[in-house]
């Protein structure tokens, strides 16, 4: 009897073959690639493996975060920021899926050492905590990741207040022994001479001071940069762009169509930093026709600057300084009154051939709270000249007569100057939109007379809460940069669109960190127009009364602009009770 002797090696070769045996039919590879070798066979595609590829690709199960990186970058003004990456672990192989940097914005008192401070502690943040928090979850779930972002940075904050509580207690305990120096007399009469001038004046309203800045809390750059950075990832991953994948979080009913927001073109600077007398004007801003092509309107604005430089230049004296634009895209000129400023645009258009106040309208951003003069209680709106808010209203309301054209004023007051806002509102009534930047309290409800908002992604904003804001919103928004954008990132454009915002605030046509945004609009409006999903007509809700433009959002500044074209063209055509849907041939005739 003769028998058959297996080698260990054998022996062992064979176990591994069975458990291999088991381990694929227990994943269904034999199911699967029998599958895939058949379609691949009728598809008979050109690239074998690469079908193959994505096949088994599609197999795989849905990336999750591994891990979150934060490092330092410099913005478009040289200072620094924070950069926030995402790396999933996407088949067996981690890659970094997306980053994001999005504007800082820590107050005007902020020194370098502040600034450095915050960029430091949002990287640590980033690099660490948030790490671990974020670690093998979903990036797709947007509310998810931002919930646990804003649970984080309430959590960071409260500690942060206990802080300086406990602080302020020791300097109030180190203080007690001390005694209090009895006043002197001359003390006692200027103490006496407020109730003197309330004898005299009993009626007039005291100067309102300034509330404090609001804090922002060290390290607060890293949850609206962490949060864009996973949404990016969550478009990535689905392979959608930004702005649909946006659309697709926010619950509204029609995702099959878009309609481009109209961008606001900077045009003028008149303000603290142009070198004549006029601070008043920080921005004069063009707005452009509703159902305008964007190519077409940043062609006009080039027009318009390039005009308005030879009108300069020409009226310059010799050896005068010629005009220039300046890195924002922005052409700073020197004038002593709000009226020089307007009267170049009005000369520019007449010798453009441009209707002004019935093809384009204007909106002026007065950044008055910068100019207040605290000492003397009032606005010093050029160098030497003071005027109180009551004064303002005299001469916006003047302006705003004289200029038809002008349909919207962003910050024309301090927010603490809560009569003049109402006073203004109902003496230019529908002729003018006031609006007001709500940069730090977006949950606050809006000014008296305000029909519109400025609304900037900055800091701590979670990409969930500008969902929520622009949800809740019941007055125009109007998304807006700041000075010190992030250089190569143009999210911002996708998030107008898919926000469904009406209005984009971006700048002057020039530097590459607005150029970027404007070139995005364009590759946005180019496949929506492609794929048929442009939507270039003005909805309004149809359970909005009468008067509903306080409450609709590009129906406020149309209606603003079509009483600036009947003050212009002097008919009196009442504006209807509602927009219709109206298409861009409508709109141009």
């Amino acid at each position: 009897m003769s028998y058959l002797v297996i080698s260990e090696e054998d022996q062992n070769f064979g176990h591994t073959k069975n458990a291999a045996a088991d381990f694929y039919r227990a994943n269904k590879v034999p199911e699967e690639l029998e599958c895939a070798l058949a379609e691949a066979f009728f598809q008979n595609p050109e690239d074998v493996n690469g079908y193959l590829a994505n096949y088994f690709a599609k197999l795989s199960p849905a990336p999750l975060i591994s891990r979150l990186n934060g490092k330092e970058v410099y913005d478009s003004r040289g200072q620094r920021s924070v950069e926030a990456e995402v790396y999933c672990i996407a088949c067996n192989k981690e890659e970094r899926t997306a980053s994001a940097t999005i504007s800082s914005h820590l107050g005007l008192t902020t020194n370098i050492e502040e600034r450095e401070q915050h960029v430091m502690i949002a990287v640590q943040w980033i690099t660490e905590p948030l790490n671990k928090m974020l670690e093998k979850h979903n990036p797709c779930d947007q509310a998810e990741v931002d919930r646990k972002l804003s649970e984080f940075l309430m959590a960071r904050d409260l500690e942060e207040k206990e802080i300086r509580n406990k602080e302020k207690e020791e300097s109030l305990s180190a203080c007690e022994p001390e005694v209090e120096l009895a006043s002197s007399p001359l003390e006692k009469k200027k103490e006496k001479r407020p109730d003197k001038k309330k004898k005299g004046n009993v009626s007039e309203k005291p100067f309102c001071p300034a509330e404090p800045p609001e804090p922002v809390l060290p390290g607060c750059l890293a949850i609206g940069s962490v949060s864009l950075a996973v949404a990016k990832t969550g478009a990535q991953i689905t392979g959608t762009p930004l702005y649909k994948y946006i659309r697709g979080l926010k619950n509204t009913v029609d995702k099959s169509t878009f309609h481009m927001p109209v961008p606001l073109v900077t045009l003028l600077s008149c303000g603290k930093t142009s070198t004549g007398k006029l601070k008043l004007l920080e921005e004069v801003i063009l707005i452009p026709k509703v159902g305008d092509q964007l190519k077409q309107i940043i062609t006009m604005a080039m027009q318009l600057q390039q005009e308005m430089m030879k009108i300069v230049n020409t009226s310059a004296k010799s050896g005068t300084t010629q005009a220039i634009l300046r890195d924002s895209g922005v052409m700073p000129v020197s004038f002593d009154r709000p009226e020089q400023a307007l009267d170049l645009i009005t000369e520019a258009c007449s010798n453009l051939e441009l209707e002004l106040g019935v093809e384009i309208h204007l909106a002026v951003n007065c950044a008055a709270p910068n100019l207040m003069d605290y000492t003397k209680e009032k606005y010093e709106i050029a160098t030497g000249v003071f005027k109180s808010a009551d004064d303002l209203v005299a001469m916006y309301t003047t302006l705003i007569g004289k200029y038809a054209a002008v349909v919207a004023l962003i910050d024309p007051f301090r927010k603490e100057d809560v009569d003049q806002w109402e006073k203004l509102s109902t003496s230019v009534g529908d002729a003018c939109l006031l609006l007001s930047d709500m940069t730090f309290k977006p949950q606050v409800p809006p000014l008296p007379g305000v029909k519109g908002r400025l609304l900037k992604h900055i800091n701590e904003i979670t990409v969930s809460e500008l969902i929520h804001i622009t949800g809740n919103e019941q007055g125009s928004l109007v998304l807006g940069t700041v000075c010190n954008e992030a250089c190569s990132d143009d999210s911002l454009s996708d998030i107008a669109v898919g926000l469904g915002m009406d209005y984009i605030k971006v700048g002057g046509l020039r530097c590459g960190e607005r150029m970027s945004k404007y070139n995005r609009l364009l590759s946005i409006e180019q496949e929506l127009t492609q794929h048929g999903i442009l939507d270039y007509q003005l909805h309004c809700p149809p359970w909005l009364p009468a008067p509903y433009v306080a409450s609709c959002t590009l129906c406020a500044v149309w209606r603003c602009m079509q009483v600036s074209m009947n003050r212009v063209t002097k008919e009196n055509h009442p504006p209807p009770l509602f927009i219709e849907r109206v298409q861009v041939e409508t709109v141009e005739e």
